[in-house]
Parts: C-alpha cells; sequence; structure tokens
C-alpha cells in the first residue's frame, strides 16, 4: 500500500522526497489540458472548489486507466460542486486528447510535457529513472493549502476509499 499522510507523504517515486508538509500552501502551476485550454493549480481557488491532484505515469496504460475510469465512474463524488479532479501525465496533449475521448475523461488531464515532468517535479513525484510522474494524489483546499496526499508505488492503483477518507477528513 502506497504512503499516507494528513498533509505530506513520507517520500516520493525511487525514495524522492515529498516535501509538501500539511498546512502549507502547494506550488503553483499552469499547464495546457486535452484541448489546449491553460488550468491553474495552487494558489486561491477561482471557482471556490478544493483540487483533487491526480499524477499518473502514462495515458493508454492498464493501472492508469483503471483508476481514473474509477474516478470517472463515481461521477460528482470526486469532481462536483465542492471539488475539482485534475489529472496530470507528461504525455504530449494530443495524446492525452485521444485518450480522453476514448475514455470518456470528462475532467481535465493535464499535460506536463515541457518542460519535462516540472509540475510533478515541484510535488516531488517525478519518477527520473522512467522519465514519467509517479502515482501522487494530492487534495488541495480552496486557499492553495496541501490537506492531505498519498504516494503509491508506480505499479499499484490508489483505492477510491483513500481518496474518499481524504474528502470526508477535509470536509467535503
Amino acid at each position: 500500500m502506497g504512503r499516507h499522510a494528513p498533509g505530506g507523504a513520507e517520500g516520493g517515486p525511487r525514495g524522492q522526497e515529498v516535501s509538501i508538509p500539511a498546512g502549507k500552501p502547494v506550488p503553483r502551476f499552469s499547464l495546457r489540458d486535452q484541448h489546449g485550454a491553460e488550468v491553474a493549480v495552487g494558489g486561491e481557488a477561482e471557482d471556490g472548489r478544493a483540487t483533487l491532484l491526480v499524477f499518473y505515469p502514462f495515458a493508454f496504460s492498464g493501472v492508469c486507466g483503471s483508476e481514473l475510469a474509477a474516478l470517472r465512474d463515481a461521477g460528482g463524488e470526486f469532481d462536483g460542486e465542492r471539488v475539482r479532479l485534475v489529472a496530470v501525465s507528461c504525455d504530449p496533449m494530443h495524446s492525452l486528447r485521444g485518450y480522453a475521448d476514448q475514455e470518456g475523461f470528462g475532467f481535465p488531464l493535464l499535460s506536463d510535457f515541457w518542460p519535462h515532468g516540472s509540475a510533478a517535479r515541484a510535488y516531488g513525484v517525478f519518477d527520473e529513472a522512467r522519465g514519467c510522474a509517479g502515482r501522487g494524489s494530492f487534495l488541495i483546499d480552496r486557499d492553495g493549502v496541501l490537506r492531505w496526499s498519498l504516494v503509491n508505488p508506480i505499479s499499484e492503483a490508489r483505492p477510491l476509499d483513500a481518496y474518499r477518507e481524504a474528502l470526508a477528513g477535509a470536509g467535503l
């Protein structure tokens, strides 16, 4: 099972430190989604919602696809009035568009393609050996403060119940 923390995981992929402690502001970044629209993460939320930020290794891969499909199938539970779901990989934007279309993902899939893995690095979940984002999840409140995180090994899916517990713990 992955490493849980109310506000910061104890280690990232291949022992990389995830250094964002609970109650501290998260790194801000803007990336393009599968449609080319710029999406910002961190800082005060313009729409007043918390953000469930989910880094995943690759589009069109088994574990990633099943994780994202489970989040999609949960409906508004993870992407609704109080929380928005944002998923990030190092895949190029056009690949993400095809992936979202094929799988019916209505939430933003952000491309951390260039500078390669910059957002994943900022959150301490970039896997240098594989050149991709690891499996890191972060619950960011509407003020841009980290409330919870989970980092799993690259081959291990994150359970939906972990997200449910995090949202409940944050009053979402």
